[in-house]
């Protein structure tokens, strides 16, 4: 009888790469808080679970010019899902639409929904390992 990790591992196995994804977003805005003209993005959580759970269900190739181009693919890219974020205060004369207290919050609960994520993942794959080995306590 095969395991299927979907069943097992449930919604928790694609939110791993969208909150990567999205501590990525979130520290570049950190960084560039103090960059003129800089605009803070997000990452639309939703809509990058929506396409990690697609594409590793269907897959996307990459386009291509020429016949003789070799077909790629990649997993990891979740761009179409990053959004400029509304700015919750007033532009400071120049251009930066950072708020580095609320990057920071962002980053944390990010942070906290990425550790639940690994939790749950290290609970269900030990009660896979129990299931497999026996439970030998």
């Amino acid at each position: 009888m095969a395991i299927s990790f979907d069943k097992a591992f449930g919604i928790h196995q694609y939110t791993i790469g969208a909150r990567s994804a999205r501590a990525e977003v979130l520290a570049a805005n950190i960084a560039n808080a103090d960059t003129p003209g800089y605009k803070a993005r997000d990452l639309d959580f939703s809509a990058a679970l929506e396409q990690a759970q697609s594409r590793t269900q269907s897959g996307f190739a990459l386009a291509t010019s020429d016949a003789h181009h070799i077909q790629g693919s990649s997993s990891s890219s979740l761009a179409g899902s990053v959004k400029y974020r509304v700015p919750n205060q007033p532009d400071t004369g120049d251009g930066n639409t950072v708020d580095v207290q609320q990057e920071r919050t962002s980053f944390m609960e990010n942070g906290l929904e990425y550790q639940a994520s690994l939790e749950f993942l290290n609970s269900r794959i030990s009660g896979l390992l129990k299931a497999i080995k026996g439970d030998q306590t």
